[in-house]
């Protein structure tokens, strides 16, 4: 899989996790843009480097909302963050 190809597949991960934990990324993006966006490169560029892509993709088309999000996740402590510290 190519750069691109692999990091937008990721990207797509992350914004499917963040629906079904109900994160608000839009108003993420609103309260502060600049950081919001290094915050999500971040995310995407963990997602890509993860050995569990498969299984999270699995989760995610078996599952339309999560209470929490899985352990080999490596953005669980991202996702995890109160919408009050963001």
């Amino acid at each position: 899989m190519g750069l691109m190809r692999k990091l937008g597949h990721s990207a797509d991960l992350v914004n499917g996790m963040s629906q079904r934990l109900g994160v608000d990324q839009a108003a993420r993006m609103a309260r502060d843009p600049e950081r919001e966006a290094r915050r999500q490169m971040q995310m995407v560029t963990r997602c890509a480097g993860c050995h569990e892509q498969v299984a999270c993709g699995a989760l995610q088309a078996e599952n339309d909302h999560l209470s929490a999000c899985p352990s080999y996740c490596e953005n669980k402590a991202s996702f995890e963050i109160p919408e009050t510290q963001v």
